[in-house]
């Protein structure tokens, strides 16, 4: 405020024109007035756009979970079919392993078979000269087919003394 000669000079709120002033308390309640309805519209524009920001932000966190809860989805699914997998793989891992050490077995009595039969025969006995051992190894070989042969009906092979006939 400003004072010349006696009278005060003030601004209106939008400070597009002076009021004179003639010392008079309504006049300076209006300006009082003005201002506090200035305030407060401008504090409810205001109050406005920060709830408006608030609901965005809000809006943009429930987007965000339900992408989240998506992507979410997904991967839970890929890992429950790759548990699957894991499963199918590890079941037939133990089949496969479980026929190894039959087939170990089955292997390891062939050898003792082969070791066996390649024995040199007891002179003394005068098996030596018999025809079946001079004929080499035919009947060795087809023992041997007809033990693999075995292989293929999942029996096990058992050494005997009934398999080699004198």
């Amino acid at each position: 405020m400003a004072s010349s000669s006696g009278k005060a000079t003030t601004a209106s709120s939008d400070g597009s024109y002076p009021l004179q002033n003639s010392g008079s308390d309504e006049d300076l309640q209006r300006i009082m007035d003005q201002r506090k309805k200035k305030r407060m519209d401008s504090n409810r524009e205001s109050a406005r756009r920060s709830r408006m920001r608030k609901q965005k932000h809000l809006d943009d966190l429930k987007a965000q979970v339900s992408q989240l809860k998506k992507e979410n989805n997904q991967v839970m699914a890929n890992v429950s079919i790759t548990m699957q997998h894991y499963t199918k793989v590890e079941a037939e891992n133990l089949v496969l392993r479980a026929q190894l050490g039959e087939l170990s077995q089955r292997l390891e009595s062939l050898n003792q078979i082969k070791v066996f039969v390649n024995q040199p025969v007891d002179s003394g006995a005068g098996f030596v000269n018999e025809s079946y051992y001079e004929g080499g190894t035919e009947w060795i070989d087809e023992l041997m087919i007809n033990s693999l042969s075995c292989l293929y009906a999942n029996k096990h092979i058992l050494a005997s003394s009934d398999m080699i006939q004198y």
